[in-house]
């Protein structure tokens, strides 16, 4: 268990997380979300995703911060990665700096040499935080959108490519794929349990619009979708082609399929965030998709105890 709670401004209190709050913790996120984009793109399930994250301990390693009324106010976990979510209506009260706090202090005792965490940039109060509090950027993610007046066009496959809708069973083929693809950037392959409850284990998950390509009988390409409620648009989570099948435009026929797909089950957009380390960009802008907002990935060195900053 973590030596201390954060230490809060007077009038809020702190507790775990736990299942239960699984709802009202996605309703703060979606506030958080609705301020900085102007639209929420998140689930619960995200939300349950991360919790289970393999080596989270929920005891320890979660905080939700309650106002006096007994409201989540804000809330921050750690494993490996952080987050902090501070409710627009409780800003600027210091809440964010005394998360951040409590991770890095969270993160040493479990031994980690850096915390990392994802902020949108138009969040210019959260990134000045971090930057304050020596968070040097790594990485950059981008949010690509693909707008669908129209039935989108989709190609022709390759000679001997065959493609059809993700099925019931479909999953640990999908997972061995994914995973062997991005084995090329990410820091650890995920356990089948870890990817599906943030893929196909989701309530959002959308398995019509999810497209996979085959060849030989074998799967070597895949574009796993969500279907965010509310949010109006579809959401493609994964894609990736295997090694052997690429510059064949297999990943320009997937997204292409799974564009259609929404359309037809009217959504008037499509959009997925890639990352900077997987070098696929330029792949997104050639179909078409453009950049509709960007974050920034900040480390912390925690051997660098340079944690004095402003309150927010």
């Amino acid at each position: 268990m973590p030596s201390t709670a954060p230490s809060l401004p007077p009038g809020y209190r702190s507790r775990p997380v736990n299942a239960h709050d699984i709802p009202a913790i996605h309703a703060l996120v979606a506030a958080c979300e609705r301020e900085v984009h102007g639209r929420v793109q998140s689930d619960a399930g995200a939300i349950a995703a991360d919790l289970s994250r393999p080596g989270l301990v929920p005891e320890a390693d979660t905080v939700l911060v309650l106002d006096q009324a007994g409201s989540p106010a804000a809330w921050a976990w750690v494993d490996r990665r952080s987050e902090v979510d501070v409710h627009p209506g409780h800003r600027d009260r210091g809440l964010g700096a005394a998360l951040l706090g409590w991770v890095e202090s969270r993160a040493r005792e479990t031994g980690s040499d850096g915390i990392v965490q994802t902020v949108p940039e138009a969040d210019t109060a959260a990134v000045a935080l971090l930057r304050s509090r020596g968070y040097r950027p790594l990485a950059t993610a981008w949010q690509l959108e693909f707008p669908m007046p129209v039935e989108p066009a989709v190609p022709e496959p390759p000679t001997g490519v065959t493609v059809r809708p993700f099925r019931v069973g479909d999953g640990p083929a999908a997972h061995a794929l994914v995973q062997d693809a991005f084995d090329e950037w990410q820091q650890r392959r995920q356990a089948y349990e870890e990817w599906a409850a943030h893929t196909i284990d989701r309530p959002a998950f959308a398995p019509t619009q999810s497209t996979l390509a085959f060849s030989g009988g074998q799967l070597v390409g895949a574009a796993l979708a969500l279907d965010v409620p509310g949010s109006g648009e579809g959401y493609v989570e994964q894609v990736a082609v295997r090694i052997d099948h690429r510059g064949r435009g297999l990943a320009r026929l997937l997204l292409c399929h799974t564009f259609r797909a929404f359309h037809r089950a009217s959504r008037s957009s499509c959009v997925l965030w890639t990352h900077s380390d997987t070098g696929a960009l330029d792949l997104y802008l050639r179909v078409g998709m453009t950049v509709r907002q960007s974050s920034t990935v900040l480390r912390k060195d925690l051997h660098a105890r340079s944690d004095r900053g402003h309150a927010r």
